[in-house]
């Protein structure tokens, strides 16, 4: 087995997989990685199951030290990594000699960054996955939902493969430059039509109070006109309406049953991208049907194919 120290990390540093799935009717959300789409990648690069366990490191302030030479991959955003001092780039594999250190100090484009080991970290799968969820204490390392802190060590044991490369020239997108896709639906038909309006075609800035569970955006006020709900599930994506009019998109840590109306949800691909968002960014959303969604998915899924 191949080991890693960490030298240096926060409570937005953590252990992902592809999530905990099958156990909602238990009150226990997926968790998994925020950014699915760059997870996807960190692994194939080295070649494994691309929902396979990695680090997902926030806003950077993480390092960890090498006890002997090992391959790694990183890809998502460019939280200004650095090995031993030079400056590495994302969507690539990066060879680590013994007594190395790589940092990770803060972002430069986007929030969440990936790091792949070959075989996936090993962790105690809880429930089928080793997500780290702090709120359901599940996951992690220690199986108990602890973010990775200093003196951990992070072990592999998969076997090193010849890295693949992503093409410099087409870097995976990461950036809020399109629209964010929503799927309608839910109690849509319910906002009035000026609310409907201001959805689709008015910049939306993404709130400081964001995270895991959800992320706030700051616009117009929308108005839901409907009749009082009974909470109902939560879909991964889902963008409910609390009173005060301002869209909140439920990710990957979010309560599995709420009570507010939801205009719809973001497809797969989007709400990738919008893990990427910082604080202040902006973003538009764009309406279509399911079928465009699924479209958008399945050209994600095909450049792994």
């Amino acid at each position: 087995m191949t080991a890693l120290i960490v030298e240096h990390s926060t409570p937005l540093c953590s252990l992902q997989d592809g999530g905990r799935f099958g156990v909602r009717h238990l009150g226990i959300t997926q968790g998994g990685a925020a950014d699915w789409v760059s997870m996807g990648w960190a692994n194939w690069l080295l070649g494994n199951p691309l929902a396979a366990a990695v680090v997902e490191v926030t806003l950077g302030q993480f390092s960890l030290r090498a006890e002997r030479d090992c391959h790694l991959a990183l890809a998502g955003a460019d939280l200004e990594a650095t090995v031993d001092g030079q400056h590495l780039l994302p969507w690539r594999s990066v060879h680590l000699r013994a007594g190395q250190t790589l940092q990770f100090k803060g972002p430069r484009a986007g929030a969440r960054a990936y790091l792949a080991a070959p075989g996936g970290w090993l962790a105690p799968r809880v429930l089928g996955s080793c997500a780290t969820v702090a709120r359901d204490r599940l996951g992690g390392l220690g199986g108990r939902g602890a973010a990775l802190a200093a003196g951990d060590r992070l072990v592999y044991r998969g076997p090193a493969r010849e890295p693949r490369q992503v093409a410099v020239a087409q870097p995976p997108n990461i950036s809020l430059a399109e629209p964010l896709q929503v799927v309608l639906g839910a109690q849509m038909a319910y906002f009035s039509g000026q609310s409907l309006f201001d959805a689709f075609d008015q910049t939306w800035v993404v709130d400081p109070r964001a995270d895991r569970m959800g992320v706030r955006l700051c616009g117009p006020r929308l108005h839901y006109q409907g009749p009082p709900m009974i909470s109902e599930g939560i879909p991964l994506g889902g963008i409910q309406v609390p009173p005060d009019g301002q869209p909140i998109v439920l990710g990957n840590d979010r309560q599995t049953i709420g009570g507010y109306p939801r205009l719809g949800a973001l497809a797969p691909a989007s709400l990738a991208r919008l893990a990427q968002a910082l604080p202040g960014d902006m973003l538009r959303l764009q309406p279509v049907v399911a079928e465009q969604a699924r479209a958008s998915h399945l050209r994600v899924l095909r450049q792994w194919a």
